[in-house]
């Protein structure tokens, strides 16, 4: 029981975030969504107005999301389209036109079907079967919700599966289908392969310079350079004024005085113990019951104490430590036991057996077995730390009181960052080859790969007259700013740099071309007239064992006319050339039960998804939504 009880906090846990995450993916508080304004909105569903505010405000959560998602690489431009503000807008149609389908059908959770639902949630239950509600609302204040937080988010997230589940388990795929589809996929057929290679034809070609020429400025844009800065900048964060900040013997010295608690560990006791259950609701007989077993144990170990282990085994009621001889292993204060016992097993000294101690669990039989005192660390173990830990608060402080000074310099004298950098003894750095574009897979750690740097440093200002770029925070206590050392306007490379280049991939695609040819006018002739003549050796594939062979090769072959064998299909490869497959036998394949279960399970989850969203469809239809559609290409600003 009490094993149980000291693990049930993290179990409740994970089952509450299982419980309250999945609520409200479609539905949503659409009550408070309803009083954001009255004005005439962007669209109406139901009668219903969704109103700018609204929509602002599911805009406004999905750039917080999104900044939390990128970080620093964040750019609020990543919805500044009207596809990204469209699909907003179509999340919000959807949770109208189901939160009125909803009133209309006056569908609801009765309070009986709501706390049946929470009671048989794993852990909620004590030992004697009532529901724990004190550990019930600690949970969930852990969770930062109150109990009608949380059921007004279960009852709407209820009434949500109420309407969505019959659309969801009502997919169905008739068997015969799914064993189509299975047995499709487990065809084989035995195949030979003729490959002609670009490679065997590239001594035929013929490139001229006119040629050539012509592919420079078709794809000009493979040879162009952006636009390039080489900068230098300088940055201001908490650790850059760390390394300027001393700490003295004595300030380390009233920190660890002052926090002397942190640096204590809490006496520790290991206890083991005897639990004979009962509820106290139990009767009165039940109860005198447990406590004259319990007595009755007691007896015994005061004759004999060296069988304490021996009879936790035999009688403890506690599953969790029974097996263990009642041991519950080292813990402190507050040590998550009830308090009853708690006070009892820190009144005992090593080797004393309690009397009996009466929780709501029933009575325990309680003996400590070993006990680690309280130590407090000495203060040249934990120096170092201290003043590390003074340091990083006086560098918050210090960032604080220079980031205007940053800020008000960088403006004030912005031809150069040398006055800023000598100021607040800032290193100044340089980086080359910057473009407006961050770029991907590089850490958010690099400074000068942040999109909003990047931006303020190609501005105009910045660029044309050489100035400092304002102070750009790219990270919580972290800003950066930078000026052009110089400016590369884009342009182009020049034909005879990439000459070369081109040679080679115009000798490849006319490779590709004559291949092909040639591979095409081979396929006719077979078609005439069967030979295996430079053909590999035959192999079964089907579209499950491919045999590597390239996926559009594989669906050209799969497809093909098995009617007359030996069948030929042709397939251009681009260029990696043309292929021919001969085809001279066709077998159905050996069924695989589990995988074709598992396919018509596909199948089944495709079809619920399509019923899903053809009912969401019905939904918007029978709601009679209408949409302004010019309300949706505004400009978005960044919240701060």
């Amino acid at each position: 029981m009490f094993e149980f009880i000291r693990s049930h906090q993290r179990l409740m846990q994970i089952l509450l975030a299982v419980l309250i995450l999945p609520s409200l993916v479609l539905f949503g508080n659409t009550d408070a969504l309803r009083s954001i304004g009255k004005e005439e909105g962007i669209a109406k569903v139901a009668g219903v107005p969704i109103t700018q505010a609204e929509f602002d405000l599911a805009l406004r959560d999905q750039l917080d999301r999104m900044r939390q998602m990128y970080g620093p690489q964040f750019d609020a431009k990543m919805l500044n389209t009207v596809e990204a503000r469209q699909s907003i807008l179509d999340e919000l149609i959807d949770r109208k036109a189901i939160a009125a389908e909803i009133a209309v059908r006056k569908l609801a959770i009765a309070d009986t079907t709501l706390q049946d639902k929470i009671a048989k949630s794993p852990g909620m239950l004590k030992a004697d079967g009532h529901f724990d509600n004190e550990q019930y609302t600690r949970l969930l204040a852990q969770q930062g919700m109150t109990p009608v937080m949380f059921e007004q988010r279960l009852r709407q997230d209820m009434v949500l599966q109420q309407l969505l589940s019959p659309v969801q388990a009502g997919a169905f795929v008739p068997k015969t289908v799914a064993d189509r589809f299975s047995a499709i996929n487990e065809q084989e057929r035995e195949v030979q392969m003729l490959m002609y290679k670009p490679g065997d034809f590239a001594a035929k070609v013929k490139v001229t310079d006119e040629m050539l020429k012509a592919y420079y400025e078709k794809n000009s844009a493979q040879f162009a350079i952006p636009e390039q800065i080489n900068a230098e900048y300088v940055v201001l964060n908490s650790e850059a004024l760390a390394e300027q900040i001393t700490v003295t013997d004595a300030e380390v010295q009233a920190y660890y005085k002052s926090n002397e608690k942190s640096y204590t560990t809490e006496e520790q006791r290991r206890a083991s113990h005897i639990l004979i259950a009962v509820s106290k609701d139990s009767s009165a007989a039940d109860k005198a019951k447990a406590k004259t077993k319990a007595a009755d144990i007691l007896a015994q170990l005061k004759k004999k104490p060296e069988d304490f282990a021996k009879l936790a085994k035999e009688n403890s009621d506690d599953p969790g430590t029974k097996e263990k001889g009642g041991d519950l292993d080292f813990f402190g204060r507050p040590s998550g036991m009830v308090p009853e016992f708690e006070e009892s097993a820190f009144k005992l000294k090593q080797g004393e057996i309690s009397d009996l101690v009466q929780t709501e669990f029933g009575f325990h039989i309680i003996t400590i077995t070993a006990i680690k005192p309280a130590t407090v660390k000495a203060l040249d173990e934990v120096k170092a730390q201290i003043s590390a830990e003074i340091k990083k608060q006086k560098a918050v402080k210090a960032y604080a009181e220079a980031a205007e000074t940053f800020g008000n310099m960088l403006y004030e004298q912005a031809d150069s960052l040398k006055p800023v950098a000598e100021k607040l003894k800032l290193k100044i750095q340089t980086a080359n080859g910057l473009t407006r574009i961050s770029k991907p897979g590089v850490p958010a750690t690099v400074e000068v790969n942040n999109s909003k740097f990047l931006t303020a440093l190609f501005s105009d200002d910045v660029v044309k007259k050489k100035h400092n770029t304002e102070a750009i925070e790219i990270a919580p206590n972290t800003k950066i700013a930078g000026r052009i050392l110089e400016y590369k306007a884009a342009s182009k490379r020049p034909f005879e740099e990439v000459k070369a280049s081109i040679q080679a991939q115009v000798t490849a695609t006319e490779a590709a071309a004559l291949a092909e040819k040639e591979g095409i006018a081979k396929l006719a002739a077979l078609k005439a007239a069967d030979s295996t003549a430079g053909f590999t050796e035959a192999k079964m594939v089907s579209r499950l064992k491919n045999q590597d062979i390239p996926s559009a090769a594989l669906l050209d072959l799969m497809r093909a006319d098995t009617q007359k064998l030996p069948a030929f299909v042709g397939t251009a490869l681009g260029n990696a050339g043309y292929v021919i497959f001969r085809i001279g036998k066709v077998t159905a394949g050996t069924p695989d039960v589990a995988r074709r279960a598992s396919e018509a399970q596909q199948l089944a989850n495709m079809q619920s998804s399509q019923n899903m969203y053809a009912y969401l469809e019905l939904l918007k239809q029978r709601a009679k939504v209408t949409v302004n559609k010019t309300a949706v290409t505004a400009p978005v600003t960044a919240a701060p």
